[in-house]
């Protein structure tokens, strides 16, 4: 049998993004950001649509100044999926996208003047059944909390999330989720247990400013794996120096290594050796791309040689066990009777994939198990 260990979420409260649930045990969300100048209105629209395609539940788009807002109301307009409005300090732009329609307000209540301020977007968010994110940073807290603790530490992060949660709590606005990002992975970790103990609402995750592609997505994979194994987390975003298309791909790929969540191809490949009888990097590079559009979960084994090849097919919905010229091809942990030729493995397996696509959205084909 397959080898599986249940993951206990944390209780949380339920909360709504758009049409979106998060926490109480609703699927984790997987958001992205635009990099686009807000009022570039066709630009930022065309990146969400990129993102939503690439399977995101949510988007955040920053609102710096009040023409920003007026460009979030076409982009709102516009958008496939539910928008985060992120703003700092200025409570007028909060008025102004949550009259616009912004599916959440990401602000931190202390941030943004007195008390009639922080009451007037807090108001206007009860009114409209607008959830707000607050959003502690490791790099951006308070003078004196940097003082108190002269670093960012957990205890630091946590402090700082408490006062905007106490503020929430003293205007019985209880329609929040937080988070309590750091880029590094050992002091975002541990700040998101200590929190997770204080509250109830729903816990956004990521390691903040992770880096470029490869070193961010290993650190990513690596603080936010540990959260999710002890059952931390309701949401998700993985910050990329990337194309926002990349962060929800591994996103989505954490989700997916950790049983959580699955959403398209999951390729299992190894990772080549002199026992290869075909190009095993080339032939898995080449699909991932060509079946990036493909969302149905499904397993796909691709091994270079006999040795480990027949046994990831049997537990794959397509494999492929490389021999020499001619290599063996599975159907749902099932040995076929023709073999594919080594020289044209990558077109004879996308149409193989796609049509294996087609049955199971039609048959719901469970995959075989040891």
């Amino acid at each position: 049998m397959t080898y599986t260990t249940p993951i206990q979420r944390r209780p949380s409260r339920r909360i709504y993004v758009g049409n979106v649930p998060i926490g109480d045990g609703a699927p984790i969300a997987v958001q992205s950001m635009t990099n686009t100048e807000t009022t570039d209105v066709a630009a930022t629209v065309k990146q969400i649509q990129a993102i939503a395609n690439a399977g995101a539940d949510l988007v955040r788009v920053s609102v710096p100044t009040m023409d920003a807002a007026e460009a979030f109301r076409l982009i709102k307009a516009q958008s496939p999926i539910p928008v985060v409005a992120d703003i700092h300090f200025d409570y007028r732009i909060a008025l102004k996208v949550a009259e616009y329609g912004a599916d959440c307000l990401r602000i931190n209540p202390g941030n943004i003047g007195n008390e009639e301020r922080i009451r007037a977007v807090v108001d206007a968010a009860r009114d409209r059944n607008i959830p707000i994110r607050i959003g502690v940073n490791g790099g951006s807290l308070e003078r004196d909390l940097q003082e108190k603790y002269g670093e960012p530490t957990p205890a630091a992060l946590v402090e700082s999330a408490m006062r905007h949660v106490d503020i929430l709590d003293r205007l019985d606005f209880h329609n929040f989720k937080v988070s309590v990002k750091a880029s590094d992975v050992f002091l975002a970790v541990e700040s998101y247990r200590l929190l997770a103990k204080q509250i109830e609402q729903p816990l956004h995750l990521g390691i903040t400013e992770a880096g470029g592609m490869r070193s961010g997505a290993v650190k990513s994979a690596i603080g936010l794996g540990m959260l999710l194994a002890e059952g931390i987390g309701d949401t998700l975003r993985i910050s990329l120096a990337a194309d926002p298309v990349e962060e929800v791909k591994v996103g989505f790929d954490i989700l997916k290594s950790l049983r959580i969540r699955s959403r398209g191809i999951n390729f299992i490949a190894c990772p080549s050796c002199s026992r290869q009888e075909f190009d095993v990097i080339g032939t898995v590079n080449a699909l991932e791309q060509r079946l990036e559009d493909i969302t149905t979960p499904m397993d796909v084994s691709i091994i270079g040689c006999v040795v480990n090849g027949p046994g990831e097919a049997l537990i794959s919905h397509v494999g492929l066990a490389g021999a020499k010229n001619k290599s063996g091809f599975y159907l749902n942990g099932e040995r076929q009777k023709d073999r594919l030729d080594n020289d044209n493995l990558v077109d004879e397996l996308e149409k193989r994939i796609r049509e294996q696509v087609k049955r199971l959205s039609a048959e719901q084909i469970p995959v075989k198990q040891k």
